[in-house]
């Protein structure tokens, strides 16, 4: 415990230097905005802002995308309950109560206890990071190479499984993600693979490339292929504090939502982005009239958005102590990491302590700061959202180029963007999901990485990814989640979840 006072103590006298405060505040409000403004998403956003990070400092820019990421919860759960777009993927679940509450005049009660719910959740959740840093992190120092690529196996077999839609096409963008990461000179032998001639491609994909590619410019093209209605409720937004019985209402949903999110954001393959989903079938079944959700239940909003916020930062723990990307955006993360010099896994914590618990101690800083941000900014907020996203998009592909060129001053990976935004909007008419590719990239590297030192340990034998009971263990986890995901019943009941 006293290790644990004293790390935290570390990590918010590095937080709470005007510089890292001053960055915390500007991606907790960054993240705001992407997340009210439906259509452009942390994903796509930390993608374009990854090169205006190459001029900080590791601990500042960290601090800064992570805060891009959970305060685009908060913004997602604003447009959700007042024009009825989730501006996130996992507000989608806040759209089914919480505009039904706006209509009826309680759009401030619904956004009070949706901030509230954020702010709780999220303190249990950095708590919980905390907490649980240490351990695992001298559990990873025993893996080896095998073991980290038996881990990695399972952590792709985990997006499968949790990728919404067909899971053949899950399996194919994973493929395809690892085959781009095998692009370029090998380390080893200095012989060129898949450039197809291109001296460019010599040193292989870049990571921004692909993902300000396959998601910023695609999510352009998205957005104007589809035109969508604003709904935005013309009642007045009312009291935003909730009183005594609302909050009596809200309590047990948020403390379930919560350790919901917390569980789920672990997990490997977009976890975080099933927590608001799972709550609220929990609540639903755990209500004694389940008919008042979908018409203004306060408990609709209070235990997904708990979900919500937790899932999003516990999804920092795998990242933190492992170095595996538990979903898109950790991945991106990881490419963050790798551009300031920075290995992920477990050896941040004993070689760069100050990254390590000054960015679990902005986590908390940053979710106060929303708390106290969002509230009376709501007039800004709705204001916002009546701009129309023709006005927006040239700036957002003018952003997107400027920063890509800025990188390495190459014309040639401009052009890329542009090759990557089309292939990202066809694969996604298509019905394929872009998170997995990029999962598939970033640990395609680290897989061949691992899979080869395990076997120059080994002399070639490939028994060696059996013969330790640890990455013995996780295949055959893998195998067996794979198979039962293939079960033609199961097949059925989890396109039935995705489909509810």
């Amino acid at each position: 415990m006293m290790d644990l006072l004293t790390n935290l103590g570390l990590g918010f006298a590095v937080a709470l230097t005007l510089k890292n405060i001053g960055l915390c505040l500007i991606g907790c409000m960054v993240g705001t905005l992407v997340g009210i403004l439906p259509g452009v998403g942390p994903i796509a956003t930390i993608s374009m802002l990854l090169p205006i990070t190459f001029g900080l400092d590791p601990v500042g820019a960290l601090i800064m995308l992570a805060g891009i990421y959970y305060g685009a919860q908060y913004g997602g759960s604003t447009t959700a309950i007042l024009v009825n777009i989730p501006g996130e993927a996992t507000a989608v679940v806040t759209t089914l109560d919480g505009h039904q509450m706006a209509k009826q005049g309680r759009a401030g009660i619904a956004l009070g206890i949706a901030a509230i719910g954020s702010f709780i959740a999220g303190t249990v959740a950095t708590l919980t990071i905390a907490a649980l840093a240490k351990p695992l992190t001298g559990l990873a120092l025993v893996f080896g190479p095998a073991e980290y690529f038996s881990l990695m196996v399972m952590g792709l077999v985990f997006a499968v499984v949790l990728a919404h839609g067909s899971i053949v096409k899950a399996i194919a963008m994973i493929l395809t993600g690892i085959l781009l990461s095998t692009v370029g000179i090998d380390i080893e032998t200095g012989e060129s693979r898949m450039t197809l001639g291109f001296d460019f491609l010599y040193d292989g994909i870049d990571f921004a490339v692909l993902a300000m590619g396959v998601f910023g410019i695609a999510e352009i093209l998205r957005n104007l292929d589809n035109v969508e209605t604003r709904d935005i409720v013309r009642q007045t937004i009312g009291r935003l504090l909730p009183g005594l019985a609302e909050m009596r209402q809200s309590a047990a949903p948020i403390a379930r939502g919560t350790l919901i999110g917390s569980i789920l954001g672990i997990l490997p393959g977009n976890g975080a982005v099933l927590a608001p989903f799972a709550a609220y079938s929990l609540e639903k079944k755990l209500a004694k009239e389940p008919g008042r959700f979908g018409k203004g239940a306060i408990e609709g909003v209070a235990g997904p958005e708990s979900a919500n916020n937790a899932g999003a930062q516990t999804s920092f723990i795998p990242l933190l102590t492992l170095g595996i990307p538990p979903n898109a955006v950790m991945a991106l993360m990881v490419g963050a990491m790798t551009i300031h010099g920075i290995v992920p896994g477990p050896l941040v914590m004993t070689n760069s302590p100050d990254l390590f618990w000054g960015m679990i101690a902005s986590m908390w800083i940053g979710n106060l700061m929303l708390l106290i941000i969002n509230l009376p900014m709501i007039g800004v907020w709705v204001r916002l959202l009546k701009v129309p996203y023709q006005l927006m998009f040239p700036a957002i592909l003018m952003f997107c180029c400027i920063g890509i060129f800025s990188i390495n001053a190459e014309p040639v990976q401009v052009l890329m963007i542009a090759v990557f935004g089309f292939v990202g909007y066809l694969i996604s008419k298509l019905g394929f999901e872009p998170a997995p590719l990029l999962l598939g990239f970033v640990l395609g590297r680290l897989m061949e990485e691992n899979f080869r030192r395990a076997l120059l340990m080994s002399r070639g034998d490939m028994m060696t990814f059996v013969e330790s009971p640890i990455s013995a263990t996780l295949l055959v986890i893998a195998v067996l989640l794979l198979v039962v995901s293939l079960l033609p019943n199961l097949r059925r009941s989890r396109d039935e979840v995705f489909t509810e």
